[in-house]
């Protein structure tokens, strides 16, 4: 009996654990504590994303290229939170930012063994790409430096998500796009104190420098969010 009585309070703190380490990846738990699960999953992080290199030229290389066109010679991008490298090994794969626009990408990420593991993506596919271990706040970059900026499946698990995208539009030049994503889905609605509707995602990004915002169903359980950074006045 008194092992039944036990069952709800082990059902209750997995469900916590679940919550803070799973879910919202220790956000709840400030930044250290991302950092380090980050580092932790490294090694098996592109396994368990298992990306699909047809869906990646549709979900990330094209949104992007399309947004820089043909309007922008020798683009420099840059990849907020970029992980093990994902924006930038899709880029330099596909060939047209290198080759035709002769362009450039920064990789921006704070935890050193994703960043190793975006290093050792990339190496193969040649040049093209820089890498820098920093956080998101405050980015080491001067105001109106970049002609894109993308920030994929990380800004729920930044600190202060205004701040960080107030950085990323600070270092856009005026016009240009920025393409970030959003949780979307049941558990979307867990990152209490931190959850806007689609409608409420898009004002929140225009209030912070954005106008032609558009919002889409970009996969399962994300949305992406195209804004162009408003022109000096």
């Amino acid at each position: 009996m008194r092992y039944l009585l036990l069952l709800p309070l082990a059902a209750l703190l997995w469900a916590l654990y679940y919550w803070l380490f799973v879910i919202t990846e220790g956000v709840y738990l400030g930044r250290r504590v991302v950092v380090w699960l980050y580092d932790w999953y490294a090694p098996q992080y592109d396994e368990i994303k298992q990306y699909i290199i047809e869906e990646e030229q549709i979900l990330v290389v094209e949104p992007l290229l399309g947004e820089l066109g043909r309007r922008v010679k020798q683009p420099l991008i840059l990849d907020v939170a970029t992980g093990t490298g994902r924006v930038p090994f899709f880029l330099l794969q596909d060939g047209r930012l290198t080759r035709q626009l002769h362009g450039r990408v920064i990789g921006v990420e704070p935890a050193g063994r994703m960043l190793a593991r975006a290093v050792a993506n990339t190496r193969p596919l040649g040049a093209g790409v820089d890498w820098v271990q920093q956080t998101a706040v405050p980015l080491p970059f001067a105001s109106a430096s970049f002609d894109a900026v993308t920030c994929l499946e990380a800004l729920e698990f930044m600190p202060d998500d205004t701040a960080a995208v107030r950085e990323m539009v600070r270092v856009l030049k005026p016009s240009a796009p920025l393409l970030v994503t959003r949780r979307a889905g049941w558990e979307a609605h867990t990152f209490i104190g931190r959850y806007r509707s689609r409608a409420d995602f898009a004002t929140w990004l225009e209030g912070l420098g954005l106008e032609e915002v558009l919002v889409i169903t970009w996969q399962a359980n994300y949305d992406l969010a195209i804004g162009r950074k408003k022109p000096l006045p």
